[in-house]
């Protein structure tokens, strides 16, 4: 499927939950890792605030591509954000909705 950039240049962004290492399979732990680099995947919640309008996102990041502590209430620029719609059937249920990946995260002054 195809994803869509998503431009955060006049965006106020703040990290709104700390980074957690991204689970492909609850059961067994199993990390999720990036299919070109290996490098395992996490989620941040970040909060996005633009035209008036602020949203909670929960955007996939490479370990590779945030500073470790990144703390919330952290003020940081989005570097690649991307947005994917998804869809897959589970139990019989069809399930839908968009996901969020980014190149990085990097603080505001670093």
């Amino acid at each position: 499927m195809p994803s869509f950039k998503i431009d955060t240049s006049t965006a106020l962004v703040f990290v709104a939950t700390e980074p957690a290492p991204k689970v492909v399979n609850k059961q067994t732990g199993e990390r999720a890792v990036d299919r070109e680099t290996g490098a395992g995947l996490s989620t941040v919640g970040l909060l996005i605030s633009d035209e008036g309008e602020g949203n909670l996102y929960q955007v996939t990041v490479p370990e590779t591509g945030f500073p470790e502590g990144l703390a919330p209430g952290t003020p940081v620029k989005v570097i690649g954000l991307k947005a994917r719609d998804w869809e897959n059937e589970f139990n019989g249920q069809k399930r839908h909705g968009i996901s969020f990946r980014a190149v990085a995260i990097t603080p505001l002054g670093a």
